[in-house]
């Protein structure tokens, strides 16, 4: 009789781990294709700068023109993050995922039919608006079909998306480019590939392990929201926040993403830009070599994720303080490159920022968020990090822009290192409080 039921739980464990894997795979690939429709803008920046100067607009206006047009998208994200993001806490992450992948194809396509400045602005930020509901859609998902023993795991494979989704779409976007193919085809080849990818969703995703006759798993049970932690939907919108926003530690997260976001935004925007102007390669190689920068890294998402959930307790405070002290030191090197400096150091410098710096960026809005907001909480938890963060992202575009005309590509990368020294000593604060010694008291600020 033990041998039977010991067998039927073999059975039962392999059938729940492979519908695990199709949800990352779907997951994944899904959050790809929102990078083929976000990251197109960056690949084709040159191509759209040309465009508009052929148009008569000069090349130093074209620049900032579209730098705004890149911050106003950012602060649509930011604030869809915020406002959005917990609705996933309340209708469902898988709902709400696929709503985003629709409602961004109908705005890239737009974008690619636009003839003039006002529509294409206007579909660009639509499409960044939509596009803010979907992580927190997806950690919704993961919350209902991963332990918190799980997390750095499952979220670093699912945070491949918009790593290596981004450098394949880029590289492959850049080879389009080499081959003669305007912004606006591009557009377009973004906009089906993120529709083929909606239609595995809508037929294969599913909302929780329930839903294959499994129970849900475990949350972390340091979560903010304590016993409650583990319920589906909240109770209302207060019960929601109050737990989130009496958290300190909670607060330091957002602040680790207010630097990171900006960061990382800097680099997916004018990487292109700075490999074609400031090295001087063609603007076909400047999209591919753009794309060692989410290549590095998806590395470093995969190697910290596991780690972070070796180390238990306190490892993923650890990994971000340590990474976050490296990108600082190889952004001020790369300020202080001279032009006679070779260039394939520069590229080396670029790919090693985004291997330490991605990996301890991608729990922020990922297995942090889980940690704190459980089944009940996710979503919300991740849409405010992600949220605030992408307000710090808005100084990307425009004020990027103003930097790198005004003091060259070296201004800009020493503003860069600035914010990740600070954001390394935020990142050292959240180390001593996540070493605290758990007490009653969690429970009951929770509870509160």
């Amino acid at each position: 009789m033990a041998d039977t039921a010991c067998m039927g739980q073999q059975i039962t464990n392999r059938r729940l781990l492979r519908h695990q894997i199709l949800i990352v795979i779907l997951l994944m690939t899904g959050y790809a294709g929102f990078y083929a429709c976000r990251s197109n803008f960056s690949v084709t920046l040159p191509l759209i700068i040309d465009d508009l100067v052929a148009r008569g607009v000069p090349a130093a206006e074209a620049r900032i023109r579209l730098g705004q047009i890149v911050s106003l998208g950012v602060l649509a994200y930011a604030l869809g993050k915020i406002s959005l993001g917990g609705l996933a806490d309340f209708w469902g992450g898988r709902r709400q995922f696929l709503a985003a992948m629709g409602g961004s194809v109908l705005c890239t396509l737009i974008a690619a039919a636009s003839g003039g400045l006002p529509v294409f602005a206007a579909a660009w930020i639509g499409n960044r608006l939509v596009q803010s509901a979907a992580w927190a859609g997806m950690v919704k998902i993961t919350s209902r079909w991963f332990s918190f023993a799980t997390y750095g795991t499952a979220m670093g494979a699912i945070s491949l998306s918009y790593l290596f989704g981004d450098a394949i779409g880029r590289h492959f976007m850049g080879v389009l480019i080499a081959h003669g193919l305007g912004w606006r085809s591009i557009f377009v080849v973004a906009a089906f590939s993120l529709f083929a990818l909606f239609l595995a969703n809508l037929l294969l995703l599913k909302e929780s392990s329930t839903d294959i006759g499994e129970p849900e798993p475990d949350v972390n049970p340091d979560n903010l929201f304590a016993n409650r932690g583990d319920k589906k939907r909240p109770g209302g919108v207060a019960a929601l926040l109050r737990p989130l926003f009496r958290s300190p530690a909670f607060w330091i997260v957002c602040a680790l993403s207010l630097g990171c976001t900006f960061v990382r935004e800097t680099f997916n925007t004018w990487t292109p830009t700075y490999f074609y102007e400031g090295l001087g390669f063609s603007q076909g190689k400047s999209a591919q070599f753009s794309a060692l920068f989410p290549l590095f890294g998806g590395f470093s998402v995969l190697l910290f994720g596991y780690l972070s959930d070796r180390l238990g307790r306190g490892g993923r405070a650890t990994i971000t303080f340590a990474g976050l002290v490296f990108a600082t030191l190889a952004l001020f090197w790369l300020a202080s490159l001279r032009a006679s400096a070779p260039h394939n150091l520069a590229v080396a410098l670029v790919a090693l920022v985004g291997f330490v710096m991605i990996g301890p960026y991608s729990y922020l809005a990922g297995a942090m968020a889980l940690d704190f907001g459980g089944k009940q909480g996710a979503a919300t938890s991740s849409g405010i990090i992600d949220g605030i963060g992408y307000l710090g992202g808005i100084l990307s575009g425009d004020a990027v822009a103003r930097i790198s005309l005004a003091s060259g590509w070296q201004g800009a990368f020493i503003v860069l290192g600035a914010v990740t020294a600070f954001s390394s000593l935020a990142a050292a604060f959240f180390f001593v409080l996540q070493r605290r010694p758990v007490t009653p008291a969690t429970d009951s600020l929770a509870g509160s």
